[in-house]
Parts: C-alpha cells; structure tokens; sequence
C-alpha cells in the first residue's frame, strides 16, 4: 500500500498533562492518527469505469467500486457535471458500492471514494470519466406548460411528451426526472393524464405570491430499451393573488373573492334545463374581448328555437367546449333570479368588465347547486381540482400501491365552440 501504516497508541490526556507537567493542558490533534490528512486510497479501490483516456463508459452498464484486501468503503458519491446525483448502495461490510440508478449518457462524472484501512485511517480517491453518447436510440423530449408569466392559485404545471410511454418503470424513470420547486414549498405531485401528458399540482391551490421553478432532469438519461431522454426548457412561473369566483347557480349569484375576502357579488344566470352549467371546480383558461358565438359549434341545430349567433364581449374561457364567463345584455332581465342561458355564466355588461378586468389565466371558477354533470378532471380544461389528493395521488407512478398502468385519462381534442 502507498500510505504509510499506522498504528493505534490509546494514551489518556489525563496521563499527559501528569507526565508532561502543568504547560500541557489538552491533547494535540497532530498526536492523533486519525486526524491526519487523508491519504491516496488508489491501491484500496478498483472500479468498472474507463481508466484510459478518450475511454468513455457505457450508461447501460451500473457503475461498481470495489474495496481491495486491506480496507473498506465507507462513503460514495458520484455526480455528473450539472449536479444530478447517482443513487447507490453501499454493502454493509464496506465491500462494494454499486449505482442504483441509471447513468445519463454523453455525462461527466465525478465519483468521490472515501475509504478506511485496518487501523481506521482515512483514505480519499476521486475518480472521473465520460459516459458515451445514446447513438442510433430515440429521445424522449418535454416541453413544459404554460408559458412563463403570472398565473392564479389553481394554475396546474404541464409536462408534454413527443413520444408515448405506457410502462409503469418507465413513467417512473420519467417522473423521478421532473422537478417542480415553489417558494413557499409545497406538498405536489405529478398525475399521467395519458401516454404523452403530466400534470402536476399541488395537495392545495398554490399559495398566493409563490414563485414556481419546473425542470427536467431527463437529459441523457436512459428511460427504456433505445429510449433516452432529451433536452428539455426550464419554465418559471409566479403566482398572483388567490382569487376565486363562486357562482351559485341556485341563488343566481357569483361571490368574488380575494386572498379570502369577498370583494364583489355579481347577479347572473347560469345554464337553463337541458343545458345546465357544470358543477365543480374550473380554472381559468384564457380571456377574449371579442368571441362571436354560434349555436352550431355546440350541436344547436340552425334555425332551432335555441339556436343563436351573436357577438359576445368580455368572455372570459373556463372549458374548451365552449363554456366562459361573459356579458350577457340580452338576459339582464333574468340574472339574478333565473337560468336562462346555453351553459354559460352570463353577467351585464358592466359587471363581465370588471370580472375580465380583475380575474386571470389559473384563478378559480367554481360552480355549485347546478344539476349540470361534474365537470371533467380532464380532456376539457383544467378540472384537477375536481380529484381529491388521494384520487391524485394514485396518478402518480411512483405511489406505492398505485395500478401497473399508471391511471389516464384519453386524449380529448381541443376544440373551441362557444355555448353562450
């Protein structure tokens, strides 16, 4: 071995201080073998990894350290150049580490070796080496949503994938990948709503002014045989004040609220039988000063006793079926006190301003004593909130107890008629 060997001296500071008189009053750390500093453990260690130079190592392979006769492992930790850890599992008797997890290709690692001899000095290696690229294998990119800006409290985070992943471990090698990071922390978690889509939210509406960091860290990791992960953009998004309007749909009243406080009630209408306003949680999806609405695009016959085409201002969009907060001059007469509308929540001109002046993409629209259905998790809008955490949670692949095929919901087009 290349260190020099040392051996144990147990000598009590107490005996010191006796023996060497009263200047003496503590033990020096230099007496001390075990403080020394720590030497090149090379001779202690050997490792599956390239040790010639322009080598590159395959991340197919797990990565494997093993303790030669005369010492033992006591500490591993290996690391690629932007700061994705290797996890790994370390043998009781210091024999062994190997990785746990899968290695990122086209990667430079760093892996740093701690290490003790037989009389318990320590020994330090750093090892480095590059992984090869994943040539002639697909790769998995993501593109997260929405776009960056200031959102509302109900605002879920999207993860959009190019290409379909079915298998359970593989959805979890993707989700392990994904990161959502807010100020203040959040409890949250990712849901498969089908092959090629993720939502994330959090057990709560997020907490007012928060600010929300996603990334991947898929990049060159292997996900499935010649499948690898790609590039991915980061995405920031800030949150504004909680805002949530409540239309009751019995009383014929929507309650503005703000940071908890209610700011406003409006008098509307809302869907009259046959077509009924759905009930639950829906959130914000876009805001359109102009939509011209047509009876047609929501399956009204031309020419029928509710067909209609009319020019509709201040439309604020909950579903993209067609439903939306807007002025509605022509029912004035009936807010307040009746439903008389095709779906949609209708105000007076005046109160749809100030409702488009004062609500964002990502607030919540919630709808309550409608006989309407429940408004979807999925497909048409964004009705996360309508799955309680528990329900939430088992759409993640990586809850235990949660079935082989993640649950998913089928893609539903975006379409975008009006109901007025």
């Amino acid at each position: 071995m290349k260190h020099t060997p040392r051996t144990r001296t147990v000598v009590g500071c107490a005996l010191l201080v006796i023996a060497l008189g009263a200047g003496v009053t503590s033990c020096g750390s230099g007496d001390n073998p075990l403080s020394a500093k720590p030497y090149d453990a090379a001779d202690q260690i050997s490792f599956n990894g390239p040790t010639d130079a322009g080598k590159r190592a395959d991340p197919d392979k797990p990565l494997e350290i093993t303790a030669e006769s005369g010492g033992r492992i006591t500490d591993v930790t290996a690391q690629d150049s932007t700061g994705r850890f290797v996890t790994g599992e370390l043998a009781a008797d210091g024999s062994r580490w190997h990785s746990t997890s899968p290695l990122a290709a086209n990667a430079h690692y760093t892996v740093r070796v701690s290490t003790e001899d037989d009389d318990g000095a320590p020994g330090r290696k750093v090892l480095a080496f590059d992984t090869s690229k994943p040539t002639g294998k697909q790769r998995l990119k993501v593109t997260f949503g929405p776009q960056a800006g200031e959102y509302g409290v109900g605002q879920p985070i999207t993860a959009q994938l190019d290409r379909a992943v079915k298998d359970k471990a593989q959805r979890a090698v993707v989700e392990r990948a994904l990161r959502v990071d807010s100020v203040p922390a959040v409890q949250g978690s990712w849901y498969w709503v089908g092959d090629k889509e993720l939502h994330y939210r959090p057990k709560d509406f997020w907490p007012a002014h928060a600010t929300v960091q996603v990334h991947s860290n898929l990049d060159g990791v292997r996900i499935g045989d010649r499948l690898w992960g790609g590039p991915s953009k980061a995405l920031k998004i800030t949150i504004g004040d909680r805002v949530e309007a409540v239309t009751d749909a019995s009383s014929h009243q929507l309650t503005f609220y703000k940071n908890g406080r209610q700011v406003e009630q409006i008098p509307v209408t809302t869907g009259k039988p046959g077509f009924e306003t759905r009930n639950g949680v829906k959130v914000v999806l876009e805001k359109q000063y102009f939509v011209r609405m047509r009876g047609t695009t929501v399956g009204i016959a031309e020419g029928s006793s509710d067909s209609y085409d009319l020019p509709v201002y201040y439309a604020t969009r909950v579903t993209w079926s067609g439903e939306y907060v807007h002025a509605a001059p022509w029912s004035v007469g009936s807010q307040g006190s009746a439903n008389v509308s095709h779906g949609c929540t209708g105000m007076s001109t005046s109160n749809a301003e100030w409702f488009f002046d004062n609500i964002r993409p990502g607030d919540v629209v919630k709808v309550v004593n409608s006989q309407g259905d429940p408004m979807e998790p999925f497909g048409n809008g964004f009705g996360d909130w309508n799955l309680d955490w528990n329900s939430w949670r088992m759409g993640s692949a990586l809850t235990a107890g949660a079935p082989d095929t993640a649950p998913s919901s089928p893609d539903a087009p975006r379409l975008r008629p009006a109901a007025l």
